[in-house]
């Protein structure tokens, strides 16, 4: 089912195609993604215990705390054993939070994991993600109202998901971004404009509000330097932006963390070098390195709420990589018993086991010999095909059935 409604989507009268190629390769990259979020979360056991996690996959049961009531999150365990066939907002990863399933927001239920909990958990911070809204907009996602296809990214700060187009300015185009800050946020802690200046993408542009966007207004920033940037390598362009230097230049003295002369955000302020004070701001890979950690800075920090940026453990990459590691080690540490297949497999004898390899052996050539003539007549696979396939796959297996029925005279 999955194959067949992305192998083909009605636009009008006209039928949009993707090759099988490119629906396999989606798939891997969704399920490459979901096996980072999710392999850092235990699916077991309730995360209460654990206090407030420093990051984890979370979720909102619209079921049992509707729009109206207390926002309310739930850990990746509690989502599957206590929220089963609940309606639920998936809200990715949030740091520093604790599980709230089962306390005084849920009425009469229970955690089934973790029934003691406290009453309330005071350290956790909610938002209208928590009731499956999102951006500036303050709309669901996905929109059933809103007909421009547009991807969302997360602030590291509020940890809100925004529309692209609603970011105040347009999102580069690089390989190397890991990380953005919305505007929101950047006002709200102030000095970070100055690191933004020095280690950040410059603006290039500038986009209309989230609303009555039907108008985009595109303003070059910095043309001189983005003509210099232009004519420059990708390699030199990222060193450039990111450092402040030039490949063959030397640095100014050390460049490891924490061993300044001096304050690298007053250097910084000292330089005179600025930017516009408006959009969203995307930063480089490994930018956190770049970021002063002494001791009036640390203090800064703090009392703006944002001491883990000093902490590049934080990140939703260090977070999704800890996953893979984890889900790897599963594979590679004989965990084959947690496979479903391979779990039911194994609970089969060696008849019933050989009969089924040989079966799904069979089934892959024939699909396989199936798929060749479409490619060798240059025809496009609709979803009627792979439904034509399948039936003549049930129907031959019903056929083997009968013929394999025997009775005695």
């Amino acid at each position: 089912a999955l194959v067949s409604a992305r192998m083909a989507a009605n636009v009008g009268e006209e039928e949009a195609t993707v090759s099988l190629v490119d629906v396999l390769e989606e798939d891997e990259e969704l399920e490459n993604e979901a096996s980072a979020v999710l392999g850092g979360s235990d699916s077991e056991k309730c995360s209460y215990p654990e206090g407030y996690v420093k990051r984890q996959a979370l979720y909102a049961c619209n079921t049992c705390t509707p729009k109206g009531g207390e926002p309310a999150g739930i850990c990746l365990a509690c989502s599957y054993k206590c929220h089963e066939g609940h309606d639920l907002f998936e809200l990715y990863t949030k740091r520093n939070f604790r599980c709230d399933c089962g306390n005084d927001k849920f009425g009469e239920m229970e955690c089934k994991l973790f029934a003691d909990k406290e009453k309330v958990n005071s350290g956790n911070k909610y938002s209208h993600n928590f009731f499956g809204l999102y951006c500036t907009c303050d709309r669901p996602y996905p929109d059933p109202e809103d007909e421009v296809p547009d991807e969302m990214i997360q602030c590291i700060v509020c940890e809100d998901w925004f529309h692209g187009r609603h970011l105040g300015c347009v999102v580069p185009d690089c390989v190397e971004l890991q990380e953005m800050i919305c505007e929101s946020c950047m006002n709200k802690t102030p000095f970070l404009w100055n690191y933004a200046a020095h280690i950040a993408v410059p603006p290039m542009t500038k986009v209309s509000p989230c609303k009555g966007e039907e108008d985009v207004k595109v303003e070059v920033e910095n043309d001189e330097e983005e003509k210099k940037i232009k004519n420059e390598n990708p390699r030199k362009m990222i060193l450039t932006i990111y450092t402040g230097r030039e490949e063959s230049e030397e640095p100014e003295g050390s460049s490891e963390k924490g061993s300044c002369s001096g304050c690298r955000l007053r250097e910084m302020k000292a330089s005179g070098r600025s930017r516009t004070l408006q959009g969203a701001v995307f930063w480089l890979s490994a930018w956190r390195t770049k970021l002063c950690t002494c001791s009036d800075c640390k203090v800064l920090y703090t009392d703006a709420g944002v001491s883990f940026l000093m902490d590049e453990m934080d990140t939703v990459l260090a977070y999704e990589n800890k996953g893979k590691s984890t889900m790897q080690a599963e594979q590679a540490g004989g965990a084959e018993g947690r496979d479903p297949l391979m779990s039911a497999l194994n609970n089969l004898n060696r008849v019933q086991q050989l009969e089924i390899i040989h079966e799904y052996n069979d089934m892959k050539t024939e699909l396989k010999d199936y798929l060749q003539r479409f490619a060798a007549e240059g025809k496009v696979v609709t979803p009627e095909d792979i439904r034509h396939f399948f039936e003549q796959q049930q129907s031959r297996k019903r056929r083997r059935a009968n013929a394999g029925q025997y009775y005695c005279s």
